[in-house]
């Protein structure tokens, strides 16, 4: 057979899987060919541009998932893939399907999310709730479609007077109440617990010692910060006082480099500081296990032998849930998240005023971390006690 024949053009689904290879820092192997079964050569090409412009793994991953999502939503729902730019039509129709109400779907059956675009999405295992969608995962999805649309040079109307009214008719007949990430806050009371169930001197009790201050004191770091945190992040600073209005007893300080998180950029320059107890736990844990460069949080396998990679946030979640379990509470209750939201009610409840407070855990919305504020103010108030 004559060398010169051209190869046989590959099956575009493995063509697809092969290209998403490139993005293994931000995709599961196992979802890659799921993901190549829904995406087109367009979505991968715009996908790898993305991950070349530097967007972080995180806003990768959802990006990914939200366009897998929208891709296999539109097939079932119009029987053709996602058009560019999508129609106002078509996004006030992916609003309907997914912000209704519940009431009103008992006495009609067309209202909401068709039964057949329904089975489909669950077939796929992109959908497990029969009812509607919380109004933040579809607001996300939204923003999700209008960034990819922008990324492909298009202009979407995601603006548009039609669609801004269908979102805000929607999530008031929708009525979900608001579920926080974790659904009790790590405070400080239940974190002396939870150091209390990993007080001992294994390997493992040093490191997830070490883990849960440095992610409670350091402003309450998301679990994804906690996982890639990697020595060079820490700076040595010198002793601060005790007592900021006493410049008696010193102790020990060290900033971390937060480097691109959600709410900053890798470059920057933003920090926060660990005083006391966390940089000691932090220190001996680098010091037992040898770390002196790469990831700080790293496995420790069945054996107690430390391994070279980093913990995943996954990981991180697990540790925080077994240790819970291992105090006596219910791990149901709590997730890593726990740990972001108790570090400003420990804030409000010990009258940290909310700037300071904010400037380490560098939340960019005053509304938000003002609502942790508010609540333990109402919880430790007399407004609700009036009759006991």
């Amino acid at each position: 057979m004559p060398s010169h024949l051209p190869s046989p053009t590959p099956d575009p689904k493995l063509r697809r899987a092969e290209a998403l290879d490139a993005l293994d820092s931000v995709l599961p192997f196992d979802r890659r060919e799921f993901l190549a079964g829904l995406l087109t050569d367009d979505d991968v090409e715009t996908l790898r541009h993305l991950a070349k412009e530097g967007l972080g793994e995180n806003s990768m991953r959802a990006l990914t998932s939200d366009l897998g999502y929208l891709e296999a939503w539109c097939l079932a729902a119009t029987g053709a893939p996602l058009p560019w730019p999508a129609p106002e039509a078509l996004l006030i129709k992916f609003v309907a399907h997914h912000l209704w109400d519940p009431a009103k779907r008992e006495t009609d059956a067309a209202h909401g999310m068709p039964i057949d675009v329904t089975s489909a999405l669950k077939d796929m295992g992109l959908l497990r709730a029969d009812g509607p969608h919380a109004p933040s995962t579809v607001r996300r999805r939204l923003s999700s479609w209008s960034t990819l649309t922008k990324w492909r040079g298009l202009k979407g109307n995601f603006n548009a007077p039609g669609l801004q009214s269908a979102v805000k008719l929607a999530v008031r007949a929708n009525a979900r109440p608001l579920v926080r990430k974790s659904r009790n806050a790590v405070t400080g009371d239940i974190l002396r617990r939870l150091l209390q169930a990993c007080a001992g001197e294994r390997l493992v009790d040093l490191r997830d010692r070490a883990l849960l201050l440095t992610a409670f004191a350091s402003g309450g770091r998301r679990r994804s910060e906690v996982a890639r945190l990697r020595v060079e992040q820490l700076r040595d600073q010198e002793p601060v006082p005790a007592d900021p209005k006493d410049n008696g007893e010193k102790l020990p300080c060290l900033s971390l480099q937060l480097g691109r998180t959600k709410t900053t950029e890798a470059d920057s320059g933003a920090y926060v500081l660990l005083i006391g107890a966390p940089v000691l736990a932090l220190k001996t844990w680098l010091e037992r296990a040898g770390i002196s460069d790469g990831a700080v949080f790293r496995a420790i396998d069945r054996w107690g032998n430390l391994e070279r990679r980093a913990l995943t946030p996954q990981a991180v979640n697990w540790i925080l849930k077994r240790r819970v379990a291992e105090a006596g509470l219910d791990p149901r209750l709590f997730s890593a998240h726990g740990l972001r939201a108790g570090y400003l009610t420990e804030a409000a409840r010990q009258n940290v005023p909310l700037v300071e407070a904010m400037q380490q855990s560098q939340h960019r919305s005053l509304q938000q971390a003002a609502s942790y504020y508010n609540e333990a103010e109402r919880k430790l108030g007399r407004a609700a006690r009036i009759i006991v």
